[in-house]
């Protein structure tokens, strides 16, 4: 089976993070006041052979633990659903 997979990768709290700073500063001067904890993140969606979902999940956080994140400095969360489906 083909799994859809969405990583939702963010910096782990206490983890400086310039660019949601530098956004959350402006938002006031663009009209957009009481914005608050803005943070920036990167999103990876790719899919995935695997034969269950729960095969194509562990797959997916493997990927996820050696190659598409930073586990010293960043989260990652997997979402996984069957090609053309929900999970």
């Amino acid at each position: 089976m083909e799994f859809d997979v969405l990583v939702d990768v963010r910096l782990r709290g206490g983890i400086a993070d310039p660019a949601g700073a530098t956004i959350e500063r402006a938002l006031p001067a663009l009209g957009f006041d009481g914005v608050t904890g803005v943070s920036v993140g990167k999103t990876v969606r790719f899919t995935i052979a695997a034969a269950d979902v729960g095969e194509a999940t562990t797959l997916a956080e493997d990927l996820c633990a050696s190659f598409l994140t930073n586990p010293v400095i960043e989260d990652a969360s997997v979402s996984v659903s069957p090609v053309g489906g929900s999970a």
